[in-house]
């Protein structure tokens, strides 16, 4: 009897797409990344499937992932997506998903995958936005970028109406599917296709993406998580950094001309 119960309730854990979201990947591929996250979900019935949504890569991403990866696992899919910034990367992985809850988990791998499980465990509790944080324990990271990082926050909070989140970017994040489709479809800055010149983080998704959030009243849940710098090319501070800054700037705008919708919500 105890072991019947058990399977059911094994039989009645929320499903979940692991979208990763990658842009000239070779390097970080080359040392084993997809490997870990292949192996860590292959065996857990929670992982429906790994979305690997390629922001349109122009090294030998798209052909190692084809050759190495697909064959060998099978919950691994291939997006390939016109290069657009990581930000419409995620959007598209949250399009396709089929599991009832979207996790996205950066790449490099700086938060280890094993770290899910702290999200995974507060989705038990009603949030249906569940967010990563280093706060300003970032391990391995330039003083000059938490510097930058203190400020940032300071400003976005203040600005947007974030009090009391300590770190809206890490790329380690858990929504309820719907709740994302929901909050994507009202999102203003990252309405329209973007042209991207080299790689973009483009921050600013982050940030809308909680402000609306917020706005609707979804509940939200930051946890803290193991976090590693990792020098990566595809990031440039100072080129995000302005970029944040322009779209916190527009989602003020547009906030204070009532533009955005947060008429009745899906919650």
């Amino acid at each position: 009897m105890l072991l019947f119960t058990n399977l059911c309730m094994q039989n009645n854990k929320a499903t979940i797409t692991l979208i990763v979201p990658c842009y000239n990947e070779e390097a970080n591929i080359q040392k084993g990344v997809l490997d870990r996250i292949g192996n860590y979900t292959k065996a857990d019935n929670q992982f429906v499937e790994v979305l690997i949504v390629d922001d349109g890569s122009n090294d030998s991403t798209i052909e190692i992932i084809e050759k190495r990866y697909l064959n060998q696992f099978s919950k691994f899919k291939l997006v390939k997506n016109e290069h657009q910034g990581k930000a419409f990367a995620i959007m598209k992985g949250i399009e396709l998903a089929k599991g009832e809850f979207s996790i996205f988990a950066d790449i490099d791998l700086a938060t280890p995958i094993e770290e899910v499980d702290k999200l995974i465990e507060q989705k038990e509790h009603g949030y249906k936005v569940v967010i990563g944080s280093r706060k300003l324990n970032r391990q391995g990271a330039p003083f000059t970028r938490k510097l930058l990082s203190l400020g940032a926050i300071l400003f976005r909070n203040n600005f947007i109406g974030l009090k009391g989140i300590q770190d809206t970017q890490c790329g380690f994040k858990l929504f309820e599917t719907n709740t994302a489709r929901d909050v994507i479809s009202r999102s203003l800055v990252f309405k329209k296709m973007r042209n991207a010149d080299g790689a973009s983080v483009t921050a600013g998704f982050d940030m809308e993406f909680l402000f609306i959030s917020n706005k609707l009243g979804y509940k939200i849940k930051e946890v803290p998580v193991t976090w590693r710098h990792m020098e990566s090319r595809n990031v440039s501070f100072i080129k995000d950094a302005k970029e944040a800054l322009k779209d916190i700037l527009t989602i003020k705008y547009n906030d204070l001309t009532n533009k955005y919708d947060f008429s009745s919500s899906k919650k």
